[in-house]
């Protein structure tokens, strides 16, 4: 039975990275050995970080003077490792979900930190407006997608100060004005590569802030692996070049706006067919909704179907539906490498679910 892959991460890839990715377990590039074998010295595996770092910047129209790095520890280390690097005084950040509440309490110990909004009282449905960024702070970190609750921002803020942002699980879903950020980062297990590999994108200019403020180890900190180009200690070798793969599929695709075309149509769908059920409703408010991350429950009447509707679900070969552990309910994720087909197979069955 084909399956349906809707797990929010590690998540699915598309079939064109996972061939190109066994191709190269076999015989990476020629050498007769295997990618998970190869030296990351060699100029062959070189060539693919080079690569990698070229793509991102074609794909999502990076401006000069911003370098791509790619490392390990995951999203999880950047919630460190940014205001290790860029936190003198005090930064600010908006308070939309889990991670970014994470993200606020690495902050913390570096320097103050102002929450300028959260949605934390109403459970995370909605994200949060009409606060005040405040102009005397280092920078204002946001989380763009918020994969546990499904609310996401869609547009790039205009702020007074640099902005970072978390951008694991929504990352190549839309256009970004990178110019607008001085810090994007992101674990690549959602929409780029299997776990392993985080992404970061980094203008030049905030390179070495901490000279003079404070010590950094040399791992974390960011100067040492942009001289480097990533090559400072051993990188996630395979990771890296399956997220090579996602992004030579992306281009062949059309680019990002190809992209962001397909993923709204599949959340046009499922959302379309969330509202129109008698059983089924959404958990956020409309105008915040994630096109990445599809947050739903049973009804209140129906509440206790909603173990019979992941057995019915799990017998289409729809899997990885099931809401996180924090929250409950249903979670489907359209990342996208997750084709339309899926999704109308789960709509298929949540309305024959709902008829019988």
């Amino acid at each position: 039975m084909k399956k349906h892959n809707f797990y929010a991460g590690p998540s699915i890839l598309s079939q064109y990275t996972i061939d190109h990715c066994v191709d190269a377990i076999r015989d990476f590039a020629g050498t007769g050995l295997s990618i998970l074998e190869i030296s990351h010295r060699s100029k062959e595996f070189t060539a693919v970080m080079d690569e990698a770092e070229q793509l991102f910047k074609e794909l999502l129209d990076i401006p000069a003077g911003y370098r791509v790095i790619f490392l390990g520890g995951g999203a999880s280390t950047q919630f460190c490792m940014v205001p290790m690097n860029l936190l003198k005084t005090k930064a600010a950040y908006l308070d939309t979900g889990t991670w970014a509440n994470k993200a606020i309490k690495e902050a913390k110990l570096f320097g103050e930190v102002c929450v300028v909004g959260s949605s934390k009282e109403d459970n995370y449905t909605y994200i949060p407006k009409g606060y005040t960024v405040p102009a005397d702070v280092d920078y204002f970190h946001i989380t763009t997608n918020n994969t546990i609750y499904g609310t996401e921002i869609r547009e790039d803020y205009d702020v007074p100060v640099r902005l970072v942002a978390d951008m694991s699980s929504d990352i190549f879903s839309r256009p970004v004005d990178v110019s607008k950020y001085d810090l994007i980062y992101g674990g690549a297990q959602k929409n780029i590569a299997p776990a392993g590999v985080t992404f970061i994108i980094i203008k030049e200019e905030v390179l070495g802030r901490m000279e003079g403020v404070r010590v950094l180890p040399t791992m974390l900190n960011y100067k040492t692996h942009v001289e480097k180009g990533s090559m400072f200690n051993t990188p996630p070798v395979f990771p890296v070049y399956a997220a090579l793969q996602t992004l030579k599929w992306y281009k062949e695709l059309g680019g990002v706006k190809e992209l962001q075309r397909i993923d709204e149509e599949k959340a046009a769908v499922l959302y379309d067919a969330i509202d129109s059920s008698k059983m089924f409703v959404g958990t956020v408010k409309a105008e915040d909704r994630s096109i990445m991350n599809v947050c739903f429950v049973m009804k209140p009447e129906y509440k206790e179907l909603e173990k019979d509707f992941l057995e019915f679900a799990t017998s289409k070969g729809i899997v990885g539906i099931k809401g996180h552990r924090s929250v409950g309910g249903f979670r489907a994720s359209l990342y996208n490498a997750l084709p339309l087909e899926s999704v109308k197979v789960l709509t298929a069955a949540m309305k024959e679910f709902e008829n019988k």
